[in-house]
């Protein structure tokens, strides 16, 4: 039976067009399935419904999900990460934890440390009002201070590496940073967090920030991310914000650095599920 699929061009340059027509025909597409992005329901026979190929190194997965929430689309993820999506929805068979208000994360950098010693960043999810809308944000704050390639002097320069790719200074958190930041994006895959990405030197994007494991966002987080299919991320340098138990905290720490010229933000567009 005929499917009422959208198979993308990049998919299906993927997973070649006799794979792709058997698809659209029906053959190897399920009649329902679980929404890669929203994890609801979907029923491909009678809704509008998207293929979305999350492609590692060495395994491809096939995912569906509503039209309405995402088009299809090729999503790039580690191996490692790929794996670990397949394995977790093996597990829940789809699916999804209860989620904190608020989840943190910590990665290694990519950037040069200050002091030759390894750079490690701190990630908190949250949902922050701009004017009288909320957008999922991400804060990014390191442990300790970030300096450019090759110094050694311990100076912490991590906002100004960043104002270096076009971040706004933030003086005031009701008003959202624009317009979105060219070529940076934020990489959602089977409704968790993996990784912000910058362009790369070679064309495309690299990880300017992985996480260790996929981490788990609340479903507002996701609804808002998915309905402005973008993500505010805002910056401070060590020691500025630290881990806020509750939103409220979160705005009210932002707001201090925010008036200590210590905050900038960029809008990413939300790449992925």
């Amino acid at each position: 039976m005929p499917r009422m699929l959208a198979v993308s061009d990049e998919v299906r340059a993927e997973i070649g067009d006799d794979e792709a027509d058997r698809l659209l025909a029906g053959a190897h597409a399920p009649d329902t399935y679980d929404c890669t992005s929203c994890r609801t329901p979907g029923d491909s026979s009678h809704e509008a419904t998207s293929t979305v190929l999350f492609v590692g190194d060495e395994t491809a997965v096939l995912a569906f999900a509503h039209a309405r929430c995402i088009p299809s689309q090729v999503v790039p993820v580690s191996e490692e990460q790929l794996l670990g999506a397949v394995r977790s929805i093996s597990q829940t068979q789809g699916s999804v934890p209860a989620s904190r208000e608020q989840a943190g994360a910590e990665a290694a950098r990519p950037t040069a440390p200050a002091a030759g010693q390894p750079a490690v960043l701190g990630i908190t999810c949250g949902l922050v009002l701009c004017g009288d809308t909320a957008h999922a944000a991400l804060v990014v704050e390191p442990t300790g201070p970030v300096g450019r390639p090759g110094s050694l002097s311990g100076e912490d320069e991590f906002l100004s590496l960043l104002t270096d790719h076009q971040f706004q200074l933030v003086e005031n958190v009701d008003k959202a940073p624009a317009p979105p930041l060219p070529g940076w994006s934020v990489l959602m895959a089977m409704g968790k967090l993996h990784a912000i990405l910058q362009p790369s030197a070679t064309g495309g994007s690299s990880a300017w920030w992985q996480a260790h494991q996929p981490l788990q966002v609340t479903d507002a987080w996701r609804q808002a991310a998915g309905r402005q299919n973008e993500v505010t991320m805002y910056a401070v340098p060590a020691g500025a914000i630290g881990r806020q138990p509750r939103e409220d905290l979160l705005r009210l720490a932002l707001d201090r650095a925010a008036a200590q010229g210590l905050l900038v933000a960029a809008v990413l567009p939300l790449a992925g599920t």
